[in-house]
């Protein structure tokens, strides 16, 4: 009888044995990213201007706000408030966060007060590598090529932006937002722009941006 279950289980024992076990799944980096600027969602932080360029001499010093005011699996929202020299906030601006089937996409949302879109509004790109978790970067696309041509601004059709977030709980976190143009990849001139937010001591959340 010990014989004859032996025999059976033999088989069984040698199927479990043949089966590879399996590879446990990794987070993309663009998974990561995205789950870590989620993992702020309804915060505001307060940040600055860290570039030095002449063409941003009036941001330099300037109070400046980011809010990830709505998060959902496909769209993530920014508004990006700043504080004008007379005192007023400029809230025109808000960055878009979009899921693709490719990547990521990054597009600006800009409007005037009364909430009608700016003339150069919904301009950006889609991520053109996985880059990594916490970074994600978006050249120029080609919709906001023809929109940059249209408005006259021909510099920007060479834009790259990239996205840097650290998740809640990091210690010396941050959130930075970059602009570059580069003459060796076609711009007329050198163009950096970067401010960056401390994400470690969140703040009151703003008012909602214009036109929202």
């Amino acid at each position: 009888m010990l014989r004859n279950l032996t025999l059976i289980a033999a088989p069984f024992a040698l199927a479990a044995c043949g089966e590879a076990p399996e590879a446990p799944q990794t987070e993309s980096p663009q998974d990561a990213f995205w789950d870590a600027l989620s993992s702020h969602c309804e915060q505001a932080f307060n940040g600055s201007l860290v570039s030095e360029d002449a063409a941003d001499a009036d941001m330099q010093g300037a109070e400046m706000v980011m809010h990830v005011r709505t998060c959902s699996d496909e769209q993530i929202t920014v508004p990006f408030h700043i504080k004008q020299t007379g005192g007023e906030w400029d809230r025109s601006r808000t960055w878009v966060f979009t899921r693709t089937a490719d990547g990521l996409r990054l597009k600006h949302d800009h409007r005037h007060e009364d909430g009608e879109e700016d003339a150069v509004t919904m301009y950006g790109g889609d991520t053109a590598d996985g880059g990594t978790a916490r970074m994600q970067s978006f050249p120029v696309d080609a919709e906001s090529i023809v929109m940059f041509g249209r408005e006259g601004l021909d510099a920007s059709v060479t834009n790259i932006w990239s996205v840097e977030v650290d998740p809640a709980g990091t210690e010396g976190a941050q959130f930075a937002y970059q602009l570059t143009r580069r003459k060796d990849l076609g711009a007329p001139e050198d163009r950096m722009f970067r401010v960056e937010f401390d994400l470690t001591r969140p703040v009151e959340a703003p008012p909602a941006p214009w036109g929202f």
